[in-house]
């Protein structure tokens, strides 16, 4: 949260560095805290039709991500909701490689949660 506390550079009115802030302040858990200040940046330059874009865009919560991945992992559920079909599949068909990927998601499906809400959010911007 350091990082969202910062005093910023925004080379536009106050009233847009107020929603980049906000955006910031509110989305912080869908990101690693060392993507926000290139979030910060890109917000910046970008045009009010971005920011009202990027408010209107669902991301995922890597919480519910590590949840799913305990309580469905075995069945893949998880990987095909990051959109991992072919991962998602092989889970489902051996039942997580009896369970050895399941309990590395377990570890990783929060980070990965995390790239695919920054990869969203760039490909918008």
């Amino acid at each position: 949260m350091l990082i969202l506390n910062q005093a910023t550079q925004c080379k536009k009115n106050i009233f847009f560095c107020q929603n980049i802030d906000l955006y910031l302040t509110t989305n912080a858990k869908y990101f690693e805290p060392s993507a926000i200040p290139i979030i910060r940046q890109k917000l910046e330059n970008a045009s009010d039709d971005s920011l009202l874009t990027l408010q209107a865009t669902e991301l995922k919560d890597p919480t519910v991500m590590l949840l799913v991945s305990i309580f469905l992992g075995t069945l893949g559920v998880d990987r095909f909701m990051i959109g991992d079909i072919g991962i998602g599949i092989l889970k489902l068909l051996t039942g997580g490689l009896c369970g050895i990927l399941t309990i590395i998601d377990w570890f990783t499906i929060s980070r990965k949660t995390k790239q695919l809400n920054l990869s969203k959010i760039s490909m918008i911007m």
